[in-house]
């Protein structure tokens, strides 16, 4: 039971540092992309720096999944916590999640209202997802803490 706990741990380690790493490389494009439209000017500039705030947010909740797997699986284990711990963990997760959705759909609302207001249906339930997100995360902890 011992080596499969070890290969476990090994393999949640090199998942989360691929995931690390793609989210860097993710970063790094979203630049490159940017730097492409200013060099010299063009006329999508807006919508680059648009998509690249975009990645970024994306990058971000990628890069924070490999650092949850990396710090609560391979380091940590599967060992038993207390209920405190286990809850403030997922919290720190979820609200990471639930910010880049509302990242998301801030850039999609105003990528949206430039192109066509038709469009605003997308970032609407995008939002409310993120709402959604973030009532269920309240309800969890708050069953969670009795």
């Amino acid at each position: 039971m011992h080596a499969f706990d070890l290969l476990a741990r090994a393999a949640f380690a090199l998942a989360g540092g691929a995931l690390m790493l793609l989210a860097l490389a993710l970063i790094g494009g979203a630049g490159f992309q940017v730097a492409a439209t200013h060099w010299p000017p063009d006329a999508e500039t807006g919508r680059a720096l648009l998509d690249g705030v975009g990645y970024t947010i994306i990058a971000i909740a990628v890069f924070d999944v490999g650092k949850y797997l990396i710090e609560e699986e391979a380091i940590r284990g599967r060992e038993m916590r207390q209920a405190g711990e286990a809850r403030q963990s997922m919290t720190k997760f979820i609200t990471t999640i639930a910010i880049a959705i509302f990242l998301e759909s801030l850039v999609t609302v105003f990528d949206a209202g430039k192109r066509d207001p038709a469009m605003m249906l997308y970032p609407s339930f995008l939002l409310l997802a993120g709402v959604a997100l973030v009532v269920v995360l309240g309800v969890y902890q708050r069953l969670s803490a009795k």
